[in-house]
């Protein structure tokens, strides 16, 4: 088998190494919030970015009549969206605990679950190189510059 074989949405072992990187990409992700305490942590980002995964391996799976990257294209639009409402519920979540206040809270959340998500999909379509680099990048983001930020207002 080849390594292009290895990666095949056309096999069990493609699927697998999607699903994991998927999976360990997310969990990058979650592992810093767990780590910040956030409600969404480890478990949900790991399943956002499984779930998108899987979003995206169905239609490669059965596209085999040539319309695939139109029903790739559409599901992409439909993974953006949905994970849109459940970081929307993030944030409404967070501006809540706090009655009274005009704050919102919860929008660097919403965003890592919706990055997750985007990972998700690069792993589902077999762009590893993408989903590792995006992954890495985002810990960046929300290691580095947190911290940057934090600096900055003392």
């Amino acid at each position: 088998m080849s390594i292009a074989n290895l990666w095949s949405p056309d096999n069990w072992l493609g699927i697998l190494l999607r699903l994991c990187l998927a999976m360990f990409v997310g969990g990058i992700i979650g592992w810093e919030r767990q780590l910040r305490h956030k409600p969404a942590g480890l478990r949900t980002h790991m399943l956002v970015s499984m779930g998108s995964a899987l979003f995206i391996l169905i239609p490669l799976a059965i596209g085999k009549n040539g319309n695939e990257r139109d029903a790739v294209e559409r599901v992409i639009q439909g993974i953006a969206t949905g994970v849109g409402f459940l970081g929307g519920g993030e944030i409404l979540r967070g501006s809540q605990e706090e009655i009274g206040k005009a704050e919102v809270h919860g929008l660097t959340s919403a965003a890592a679950i919706w990055v997750s998500a985007a990972l998700g999909t690069a792993a589902g379509c077999g762009l590893w190189q993408l989903a590792l680099i995006g992954a890495l990048m985002s810990l960046f983001v929300l290691r580095v510059i947190k911290e940057l930020e934090r600096r900055s207002r003392k």
